[in-house]
């Protein structure tokens, strides 16, 4: 069976739109669980505690385990929660919370134009979205002699490994992430650039680790 593209947000952003003098400020978060994404909203609010309205639309999981929320915050009935929801469900995007903050600006927008601009507002923060994915991934731990460093440096690479740490010691550590997927092709070729001397040691196993889109 093939795995669901599992897409996030890598980091959290703030975007502004303007719309008939009201400002709508969208804060866009990774969250894991609906708690974090609550505890995102309430860290807005108390951001921006002289606001109209914030309007929070959270999606939490992926396919068809997935947790959805969104509220009006005050907003006439549909005009608000629902269409925010709404374009941040079409992202494709799961564990991922936005909270739209409106500072009213004098003038009524109307039904139509409070769905509108919602809408336009979670589009705009999108834009800006830099997306990863969730994946099984396999921590490694590799001792490279010096003379084969740069070469086990590039064949990491190769195999989009994530170092996350480095020490120079009599022969070098180094602790990398791979993604499963690429652990036994890069193993292979280890095994061959060393003449079988280097082996790793799996070091974790994580069914859900964040890797940036290449």
């Amino acid at each position: 069976m093939e795995q669901i593209q599992r897409l996030i947000p890598l980091e959290a952003i703030e975007t502004e739109i303007l719309v008939v003098n009201s400002r709508f400020i969208t804060n866009l978060a990774p969250a894991v669980s609906a708690e974090e994404a609550r505890a995102f909203i309430a860290e807005i609010k108390k951001r921006h505690p002289a606001a109209t309205h914030h309007v929070p639309a959270f999606v939490i999981g992926h396919g068809n385990s997935i947790i959805t929320h969104s509220s009006d915050d005050g907003e006439p009935s549909g005009t608000a929660g629902r269409p925010a929801l709404a374009v941040l469900q079409g992202s494709g995007l799961g564990n991922v919370v936005v909270v739209v903050t409106r500072y009213f600006g004098g003038t009524k927008l109307g039904m139509g134009g409070l769905v509108k601009a919602y809408g336009d507002a979670v589009r705009e923060v999108l834009k800006k979205v830099r997306y990863a994915e969730l994946l099984p991934t396999t921590t490694l731990m590799i001792v490279i002699p010096y003379r084969l460093y740069d070469q086990v440096v590039r064949l990491m690479e190769t195999h989009f490994g994530q170092v996350l740490g480095t020490d120079f010691l009599e022969e070098v550590t180094v602790t990398v992430r791979f993604k499963d997927e690429e652990v036994e092709p890069f193993t292979n070729v280890l095994t061959n650039l060393s003449a079988g001397q280097v082996e790793p040691i799996v070091v974790e196993q994580n069914p859900e680790s964040i890797f940036p889109l290449t």
